[in-house]
This record gives C-alpha cells, structure tokens and sequence, in this order.
C-alpha cells in the first residue's frame, strides 16, 4: 500500500480528516491549473523536509516559497554539515549546565537535533562573504535567496555536500529560479554575520542586501503577474496559500491581497485555496492560531475559498500531503 492509499483508507476523521481534505484540494487546485504559493516557518529545513518538498517543486506542485531566513539557509547547512549534526533524543531532560555543554562544544540545539557551528556555519562563510563583495564591487543590490541560489549552483563544491543534492529543497528552487520571498532575512544566522561583516568593513553598504520591504514590493508583482489570466478565465483558481507553521512566513505574504486591493485600490482576485499546519490555538489574540474564517474580514479570503486547518506536528503532516498530492 502506498502512501496516498494509506491516508485514503486509514485517515476519516478528525485532523485526520482535514489533512486528506487538504490534500485533496491542493491536488484539485493544481489540477484545475493554480499555482501554490508554500509558506516555511519553524525549522523545517533542520527537519528535512526537503525530502518531500524538493520533489514538489520539481514536480511543478510549488509556484513560490515564503520562508523564514533561518529556513532558507538551514537547507544550506544541512547540505554541507549533515554528517556532522547531532541528535538528542533525550532533549527534554537536558539541564542548563549540558546546554552550557552544548554551546561550548559549538552545537546549537533545535529541538533534538544540534547543528554545529564550524561545520555549518563558519564552513560556508568565506564563499557568502564573497558573493556579498562581488555583489557590492560591482554595485549591485540583490535578496538573501538570489545570494543563496548562487552560493547552492556556483559557489559550493557538489561533491562536498554530506546529503544527495535531490533531497535539498534550496537547490531545486534554485534549477527553477523558484519565486522566493524572505522577509526578516535579519532574524538568521547568515543575517546576523552579513551584518558584523558590514561593522567591521568588509562589506560597506548594508544596503547590498535587499530589505523586507523589497520583498513585498516582489511580492505585489509576481502575485499580480500570475493572477492576471483570471480576469480572462473565470475558471482560473489563481494562487493557492498552503501554510506551515504560523509567524512572519505566513503573516507577510498573505497581506498581499488586501494590500493591493485595499491599500492600492487595484482589483486582484483573493487566495483561491487556503490550508494551515499549525499547533498553535486560537487564543488571546493568537493570529497564527486564527481560524480561516477570520481572515475573510481581513479581506484576504472569500467565504467560498477551500479552507483547511490541520492542529498538529507539521513534520509530520506536511511529508503525508505531499506524498499524498505526489502520488508516493
């Protein structure tokens, strides 16, 4: 039994349920000639989900990503420092004084998995720098994520990379030039060292980098560009929104209707699918928790837009739905 007839059979009710519903409405949606726009927050890449979600971009099932900075270059260290990443399966009963351990031996913890500082980070440090001030020599402003696809497709030496390059979301993004969108680029490892090399005058414009703003600006642009067949073709569902995690990879992108629609005054169709992975609960204000329906007052979705809401552990439901929607 495959995956897809797994969760057919064995998942009928519950977040169960919701998580075939949604598989089933994203597959309906492309099928019917959308596109899909995927949001990464949390730590997704330390996941590897890379595994499903670099098939689905090279299967044509993503239009665009929004990610978080930490996301974006955490499939990057994977890449090149895997074999050197730690598990701790016992994280949760880890004292202060074995984090201090930790931090000494140069592992940062994400959950139970330790990524480690010389051989990610600092491994990869030189090649960034340089395609900083070789942007920057020759006056050019460029994203986080262009500097990132250049760093996968040109400046990192395939054979060194401790995994298979398929199983890296960021390097099948970067054959697609994949429309990506990275907002709070600063709150990331490579963030925070582009800034101390911009202290200390190795890079002289902070500028060279372009800001979240710019990423919004992008953002506008492409979602009017690939929504514009709908005014022609009611039958175009226009661009889906499949969300995991909560915070800014989610709250960013999808202001960009009511953005244009509101703040513009220009016509644009609403998100023509909608589906969130979260834990998180609606609760004192929590938006990330918000159900779908709060939403429509925001003037980002129509009543009748597909919505779907799965509470649960995103590692583990979004490889399902992409299997599911894969055919695996």
């Amino acid at each position: 039994m495959n995956v897809r007839d797994f969760v057919e059979h064995h998942y009928r009710h519950f977040n169960a349920a919701a998580l075939k519903d949604a598989a089933h409405g994203y597959a309906a949606h492309i099928d019917a000639g959308g596109r899909m726009l995927v949001t990464l927050a949390g730590a997704m890449s330390t996941a590897e989900l890379g595994l499903s979600l670099a098939e689905m971009i090279r299967a044509g099932k993503v239009s665009a990503i929004c990610c978080t900075g930490a996301n974006l270059e955490e499939d990057v260290f994977n890449l090149v420092a895997h074999d050197h990443y730690k598990r701790l399966p016992n994280y949760r009963d880890l004292t202060p004084e074995q984090e201090k351990e930790l931090e000494d031996q140069g592992l940062n913890r994400v959950t139970d998995t330790c990524i480690p500082e010389e051989q990610a980070f600092r491994a990869i440090e030189n090649e960034i720098l340089e395609l900083w001030q070789e942007a920057e020599a020759a006056g050019e402003r460029r994203f986080p994520h262009e500097f990132l696809f250049d760093l996968v497709s040109k400046k990192l030496d395939p054979s060194s990379f401790h995994i298979d390059p398929k199983d890296s979301w960021l390097v099948a993004a970067a054959e697609k030039n994949l429309p990506m969108f990275v907002p709070g680029w600063e709150d990331s490892t490579l963030g925070n060292i582009f800034v101390s090399h911009a202290y200390r005058g190795n890079v002289n414009s902070i500028g060279t980098v372009k800001s979240g703003l710019e990423y919004m600006d992008a953002l506008i642009r492409w979602y009017l560009a690939t929504t514009k067949s709908c005014a022609t073709n009611p039958s175009d569902p226009g661009v889906g929104f499949f969300q995991i995690g909560g915070g800014i990879a989610g709250d960013f992108p999808i202001c960009v209707v009511p953005l244009i629609h509101q703040d513009m005054g220009d016509p644009c169709p609403y998100w023509g699918y909608f589906c969130q992975i979260s834990d998180s609960t609606t609760s004192y204000g929590s938006y990330s928790g918000a159900v779908p329906n709060e939403k429509i007052s925001w003037g980002k979705l129509e009543p009748k837009t597909p919505k779907f809401v799965i509470e649960s552990d995103a590692t583990i439901v979004a490889p399902l739905i992409f299997a599911h929607v894969l055919g695996w």
